[in-house]
């Protein structure tokens, strides 16, 4: 492999440039895909929340998952938990939207035993979330509508 041809960030990190669809699966070059979020944008908890809440309902769960990401990344030492958490339950709906219902239903669980120990911060509906992670979890067979199953974040 060349790695002299390889997709490049402006900080020299591999990143693949072409186009992606709604659940994150890379389309051929050329191919009209859905626009990437933006990496490392540090956002408040409460646009964190909104703008993860806009791409589940939109059924972009992958991209839900990279807004995650960046405040698991960027938040405080005591909330990274809590964040790496719903980005993973973000990722195991993309897995189960994907039809990966194992990795799927794998992700869902460890995302809901990470965030279970958290109160309500930021009037993240906690309890809620993980008991639609485990339902969804326990009866994953197939692939789902991602917008369908899109979970309320807030109480």
């Amino acid at each position: 492999m060349d790695k002299a041809r390889r997709d490049r960030d402006a900080e020299g990190r591999a990143r693949n440039a072409r186009p992606r669809d709604g659940l994150g699966r890379p389309l051929p070059h050329g191919a009209p895909g859905v626009e990437r979020q933006p990496e490392g944008v540090l956002r408040t908890p409460a646009e964190t929340l909104s703008e993860a809440q806009r791409l589940l309902d939109a059924g972009m769960p992958f991209h839900a998952h990279e807004v995650f990401e960046d405040a698991w990344k960027s938040g405080p030492e005591d909330e990274r938990e809590l964040w790496r958490g719903l980005a993973q339950l973000a990722v195991g709906l993309t897995h189960a939207a994907r039809g990966n219902t194992a990795g799927g239903a794998r992700l869902l669980l460890r995302g809901a035993d990470r965030i279970a120990g958290f109160p309500a911060p930021h009037a993240i509906d906690v309890p809620g979330l993980t008991g639609w992670a485990r339902e969804l979890a326990g009866r994953l067979t197939g692939p789902v509508d991602p917008a369908a199953e899109a979970p309320r974040l807030r109480l």
